[in-house]
């Protein structure tokens, strides 16, 4: 059985991919810092793929070594991935000096850091192989920067172009790296920010489908709806401004 390794993979985006994956005979390796999400995923997994491998590996990612010891534990278990998901992230609203500089690290390396690592480790055991793919997600966010969720947008611009650069490179040993970059999606994500999610959010089930799809297609950048794919043509400039507008928390003022 093929395996593919998917991080933040207990809701939103992540479990939907996962279940995308599942249904195309994948066995899935699920990551995540909630030992409970886990648990209620591989539940939701088992029930909706009795015959299909389930795997759940509990790690924060945000945390210094932790890309090296989740290797590591794949190493122990036996396991080949074949598909390497790069979908844990989060955001910090806010004005950057008012932002934690212990939660702004954090950030840097879920978003940036531990997505990195992951890739050079698994890049090097499928270029052995001379098989496998790796899906990047970054975000529409990557095309301007985001005021008053300035480290996000700025990861996801690094996440985008580091993952444009690899995909050259791996394209030589017969290995895909794609990079999805979703608009505003209905997932847990905005209320970890404290906001509501806004009501022309994309489903997290129709972003998977246009992830893996693109995938398949082997698709440098996967941007899904037809909306997305407008909005990166907008000058950068302007889309900054309405960003600021759109995350400007209500007690910051202009000075």
């Amino acid at each position: 059985m093929k395996y593919a390794l998917v991080t933040g993979a207990t809701s939103g985006i992540g479990i939907a991919i996962s279940r995308v994956l599942a249904r195309k005979g994948y066995g899935i390796v699920m990551v995540s810092s909630s030992q409970n999400h886990l648990a209620d995923a591989e539940k939701s997994m088992k029930k909706r793929f009795p015959k299909t491998s389930i795997y759940t590996i509990k790690e924060d990612l945000s945390q210094k070594n932790s890309a090296k010891h989740l290797y590591s534990q794949i190493k122990e278990m036996g396991l080949v991935i074949d598909v390497l998901v790069n979908n844990a992230g989060k955001g910090l609203i806010g004005t950057t000096e008012k932002i934690s500089i212990n939660k702004d690290e954090g950030l840097l390396y879920l978003n940036m850091v531990t997505p990195t690592l992951l890739c050079k480790m698994f890049l090097k055991d499928m270029y052995k192989r001379k098989s496998g793919s790796i899906l990047n997600v970054s975000s529409t966010a990557a095309f301007q920067p985001g005021p008053y969720n300035s480290t996000y947008f700025a990861s996801k611009a690094y996440l985008y172009s580091y993952s444009r650069a690899i995909r050259h490179e791996a394209a030589r040993h017969g290995i895909r790296v794609c990079t999805l970059c979703p608009g505003t999606t209905e997932t847990k994500f905005f209320e970890k920010e404290g906001i509501k999610t806004p009501a022309w959010a994309m489903s997290a089930v129709k972003v998977a489908e246009y992830a893996i799809d693109g995938l398949e297609k082997n698709k440098a950048v996967i941007i899904p709806g037809r909306a997305n794919k407008v909005f990166r043509i907008i000058p950068a400039e302007i889309k900054l401004m309405v960003v600021a507008l759109l995350k400007k928390p209500k007690n910051t003022h202009n000075r």
